[in-house]
């Protein structure tokens, strides 16, 4: 069973067994940072082969969960505020912020106009060469070739691949044959190989770039709205736990800069590429406080505790993935049960 299925069937057992309620007052924590990417009709419901469709969401299901956390009791608040409770224990009335990662232009064209129905801050954590439309975005990339080459040859690390790619079956097992052994170079290298597999095979790696991202003059747009704060992503969208400590906190600091000069305000947050485990570790969240970050978000799995006081830049997410858009997933998530399991009973999870 993939998955994404045993997962699903997961938090359907904890749901309709009530254990994710009962559980809940143990576990619920005191608040939850949500994660997007990608807010676009149809998002994640496509058929057929579309390996990043887990990255969309549709504009209907953002706007049915932020009603459905309203009415459970949460506090729509901006990331700020969340970082002002968190420090001081998070105590009281549950919140909630959303987030959105890399500066996708259908944050500004479809989400937007949902926080704005709501009056729900939200916060864009932008990498300047994604705004740029200068960065390899390696995972659209490889996406495109898979699905248009007929046949994929590559060499990846060490391993050599040749692959039909015909059907969709095909296709999606070239792209769980090769995703982690691209995701796992080297930066640098991960770069050179995806724009160099991109050329050899006819795909314009820079235009799938430029036809996402926001430009700058957007960017400034959506920053405008008094619902919107922008953080910082880094510079390239580097894992910065695979960087050496100086250019990982170079990453950090010069993106902030970056921001200021394009945007005329200093970014106080940051969010980690990729953001799990191997991504970004302690040394980074050291880095980012360093850096001068009041907040630093991850994609490590988790509701928010009294106890991140002490980790302000080591904080979970809830994610709003497209594979899972249901509110009885968005309700047991918040339970804060699966995620404890996930983590093997610990709630803090910053090692």
């Amino acid at each position: 069973m993939p998955k994404a299925a045993v997962f699903k069937t997961s938090l359907d057992l904890l749901y309709y067994s009530g254990a994710s309620r009962l559980l809940s007052g143990i576990c619920a924590g005191t608040g939850a940072i949500f994660m997007l990417h990608h807010v676009c009709p149809g998002g994640g419901l496509q058929q057929g082969f579309a390996p990043n469709s887990g990255l969309e969401l549709t504009p209907a299901f953002l706007e049915s969960v932020i009603n459905f956390i309203k009415a459970r009791g949460f506090e729509l608040v901006t990331i700020a505020e969340a970082a002002r409770r968190i420090g001081a224990g998070a105590a009281g009335k549950p919140f909630a912020v959303f987030t959105l990662d890399d500066g996708y232009r259908d944050n500004l064209v479809h989400a937007l106009p949902v926080f704005a129905r709501h009056n729900c801050p939200f916060t864009i954590y932008v990498a300047p060469a994604i705004t740029d439309g200068t960065s390899e975005l390696w995972w659209r990339g490889l996406e495109r070739v898979i699905d248009t080459a007929g046949r994929v040859v590559a060499d990846v690390g060490g391993q050599h691949f040749d692959l039909p790619v015909t059907t969709d079956a095909e296709k999606q097992a070239a792209w769980e044959q090769m995703y982690w052994p691209v995701r796992r170079l080297e930066q640098h290298e991960q770069r050179r190989w995806i724009a160099d597999f991109c050329k050899s095979n006819a795909v314009d790696l820079t235009r799938i770039c430029t036809d996402a991202a926001m430009t700058w003059d957007e960017l400034r747009q959506i920053a405008a709205h008094p619902l919107c704060t922008i953080g910082a992503h880094t510079i390239n969208h580097f894992a910065v736990s695979q960087l050496s400590a100086d250019e990982a906190y170079q990453e950090m600091v010069i993106s902030a800069d970056i921001i200021e000069t394009r945007l005329g305000k200093r970014p106080e947050h940051f969010a980690y590429p990729y953001g799990d485990e191997d991504s970004a570790g302690p040394r980074d969240f050291a880095l980012a406080a360093k850096a001068g970050f009041t907040s630093a978000v991850t994609t490590r799995k988790g509701m928010i505790y009294p106890e991140h006081a002490n980790h302000l830049c080591g904080l979970p997410r809830v994610s709003l993935a497209g594979h899972y858009q249901k509110l009885r997933y968005v309700d047991t998530l918040l339970s804060g049960v699966p995620f404890t399991l996930f983590n093997k009973m610990r709630q803090i999870n910053v090692n």
